[in-house]
């Protein structure tokens, strides 16, 4: 991976979970790591829905560099439903889903390097649900769409592309029986099943790559499922 070596990599929502291992992983290949998270933590510490906070973020980047290579929209919005979301909370898993990683592109649009690579996480709830989940799964549906049409506005500029993971185990637990077979992989997924992805959008070899969404889930997505088909039961 010397392709990203001193490369300058933006990683939001990248102190835990799959952002901090799609920021290791960019660390180990060479390249020069930026996080932002509310997270405490040897970051840049704040919420990307404040518009002020991401400009201040921005700043410090291009006060040490000219240009940026990557950038990989990470963090998570909240997760509520349509009984207990209030209007604000809807708001603010927009913010954070789909306006930041809007913003924080535009500011940073003038100063992508050649070859940049915009990478956007999504959800396989960008195309199915669980009840109440609207304000996480609309945010994710957003970020899937931005990801298309900033790939048409950018074409030239940058490749944007988004992944949708299914279920991620971010403490790379080893599940058995139901939960691992009924995933067509096999197992439930962990972080490094992202990263891996990442990298790999982000390099040379994926230089014909673009607008394009990923769903990286173990084939749930595509498994039918029916009530007493297979074994399948629904319990009403």
């Amino acid at each position: 991976m010397s392709e990203f070596k001193d490369k300058v990599a933006i990683v939001t929502g990248g102190a835990q979970g799959i952002g901090m291992c799609i920021a290791d992983e960019f660390r180990k290949a060479g390249a020069h790591v930026y996080v932002i998270d509310k997270q405490e933590g040897n970051h840049y510490v704040g919420d990307i829905s404040d518009k002020k906070i991401l400009e201040s973020f921005v700043q410090e980047i291009l006060s040490k560099h000219n240009n940026v290579d990557f950038i990989i929209n990470n963090a998570i919005p909240i997760t509520k439903g349509l009984d207990e979301c209030s209007y604000e909370e809807f708001q603010y898993a927009l913010s954070v889903g789909v306006t930041a990683p809007f913003y924080l592109v535009k500011l940073l649009k003038d100063n992508l390097a050649d070859g940049a690579s915009i990478i956007n996480i999504s959800s396989s709830r960008d195309r199915m649900s669980q009840p109440q989940t609207e304000s996480y799964t609309a945010a994710k549906g957003g970020i899937a769409a931005l990801t298309h049409a900033l790939a048409v506005s950018l074409a030239g500029k940058a490749r944007v592309n988004s992944i949708s993971p299914g279920w991620i185990d971010t403490s790379y637990t080893i599940y058995e029986g139901a939960d691992a077979i009924q995933q067509p992989a096999g197992r439930v997924g962990n972080p490094m099943d992202i990263a891996n992805m990442v990298l790999f959008l982000c390099s040379e070899k994926a230089g014909f790559i673009t607008g394009e969404n990923i769903c990286i889930d173990g084939g749930m997505t595509k498994h039918m499922i029916y009530h007493g088909d297979n074994g399948w039961t629904l319990n009403v």
